[in-house]
């Protein structure tokens, strides 16, 4: 079983650009032992049990109700908007997604690695907070609440990456 891996956010990423703004941006990868596309890993992740309950908050908070089939049309381009979020940006192998606030952003890309007997999947998550003010010398504040979650959010991300990785797993080997 692979194990969740905390890590820089790479070069490349679509949420990367924030790191220059003072967000705070974190990544966090899994390696699934086959090719993923992208559209299965959205589909899978926002699909997951663990999702559904956070979907099912944020449909009670914000009024906003999404279904599996939703998150499907979102995984293949033909929906631009999910739940709170919508695209902010995307392409052939991440997604980036900005909630209505605009206060922070979800990332998924999917990088695949090949060697001469393997090929695996490199599934990666992360989000973006940014800060609430930003000091003239350069110090990001994002907030008691921000602070106050910190930990969850770290457990919480670790626990959403995990639930897509087993969601796939289990679509595998139907």
């Amino acid at each position: 079983m692979s194990k969740i891996i905390e890590a820089e956010t790479p070069s490349d990423a679509l949420s990367a650009k924030y790191l220059e703004d003072g967000a705070f941006v974190d990544c966090y990868y899994i390696d699934f032992p086959e090719e993923i596309t992208l559209d299965r890993y959205i589909e899978a992740f926002y699909t997951t049990s663990l999702f559904k309950v956070e979907r099912t908050i944020l449909s009670i908070v914000t009024f906003k109700q999404t279904t599996d089939s939703e998150a499907a049309e979102l995984s293949l381009g033909k929906s631009n908007s999910y739940s709170i979020w919508t695209v902010e940006s995307r392409n052939s192998n991440q997604i980036l997604l900005c909630d209505f606030t605009k206060k922070t952003r979800s990332w998924l890309m999917v990088k695949t690695l090949k060697n001469e007997e393997t090929v695996i999947s490199r599934l990666f998550f992360g989000s973006v907070v940014v800060p609430s003010k930003v000091s003239k010398s350069g110090h990001a504040s994002f907030g008691l609440l921000f602070h106050l979650f910190s930990r969850f959010h770290l457990s919480y991300s670790k626990a959403l990456l995990n639930s897509a990785y087993k969601n796939l797993l289990r679509k595998k080997s139907t």
